[in-house]
């Protein structure tokens, strides 16, 4: 009884403190299926100014998205995981996308537009940016060591949470957990 009493007065407290970050944890607690491999940061993590080339050429960095819960994910023509998750992230976009929420893809390394292209038309994606890192430069500074990685912004650009592999970003669990976030953190 004295451990349940301690660990409701350590949430209380840090509810107190934190409030946002601190309810992270409500997101953390709904983690089922493919969406165990997501792992949330006891703290917020600064995020990086690195640049990268947006679809339309334009240099652009993470802070463009500020003011939104982001899905950033990083993808090549040649990850096969990658193919099988896209469609996923689709749909989340589909589903969630809009003020408060939104899915960015950033296909990392040698990528020829075409290929990208083509790759998003064999899997019917028509709604995810082709932005590009062509020189993994933004990958590096972020620490993505393999793809696909999936990496959680909150509204302020912060890194709050990070996924290494594919994952269905469709299912109901994905999209309580990126609900709870936006209602928490919103």
């Amino acid at each position: 009884m004295r451990k349940l009493i301690s660990a409701l007065l350590y949430t209380a407290i840090m509810g107190l403190a934190n409030t946002g970050h601190a309810d992270v944890a409500a997101a953390d607690a709904m983690r089922e299926g493919d969406m165990r491999k997501l792992i949330f940061h006891s703290a917020p993590m600064a995020s990086t100014d690195e640049p990268f080339t947006g679809e339309d050429g334009q240099q652009m960095t993470l802070a463009d998205f500020q003011g939104k819960h982001i899905v950033l994910n990083f993808w090549a023509t040649w990850c096969a995981p990658c193919r099988k998750e896209m469609p996923h992230l689709s749909a989340l976009q589909d589903a969630m996308g809009g003020d408060e929420m939104e899915v960015v893809t950033i296909a990392t390394g040698r990528n020829p537009l075409p290929g990208m292209q083509r790759f998003l038309e064999e899997i019917e994606v028509d709604n995810l940016p082709l932005h590009t890192d062509p020189r993994q430069s933004l990958a590096r500074a972020m620490g993505v060591l393999g793809l696909p990685v999936t990496v959680i912004l909150d509204p302020q650009g912060r890194e709050i949470g990070r996924m290494q592999g594919d994952a269905d970003w469709s299912s109901e669990n994905a999209m309580a957990i990126m609900q709870t976030l936006i209602d928490v953190e919103g």
